[in-house]
């Protein structure tokens, strides 16, 4: 079992900046993936940007050039690094780990508000 707890959300301006923080703890020496997800109001949850033990990385394209994960493999911890703000990244960020036997994990969730 892979415990999750993300932060680092809160209300920020468009063109502002955020850090979000996934810090996982149980029985990290499964995980393969670590990534965030989104929610906006009203939709489904999207895929944001997730890194993989080995070091690929993967975004989607709405965020390339402005976001950032970062691993550290020794904590278990996954930043996401977001640049450029815009309101319509608002949205509930989920921390997301996969592990080798293909167990997904969430963690509870942080609200990013962006004003414009």
């Amino acid at each position: 079992q892979v415990y999750l707890v993300d932060s680092g959300g809160g209300l920020v301006q468009s063109g502002g900046s955020l850090t979000l923080t996934c810090k996982a703890s149980g029985t990290v020496y499964t995980i393969d993936v670590m990534g965030w997800y989104r929610q906006p109001p009203g939709k489904e949850r999207e895929l944001v940007a997730t890194v993989t033990k080995s070091g690929t990385y993967s975004y989607v394209d709405s965020v390339k050039g402005r976001f950032t994960i970062s691993r550290d493999n020794a904590r278990y911890t996954a930043d996401l690094q977001m640049n450029s703000l815009k309101p319509e990244d608002s949205a509930v960020y989920y921390c997301y780990v996969k592990s080798f036997g293909l167990d997904d994990y969430w963690g509870q969730g942080t609200q990013v508000t962006v004003s414009s």
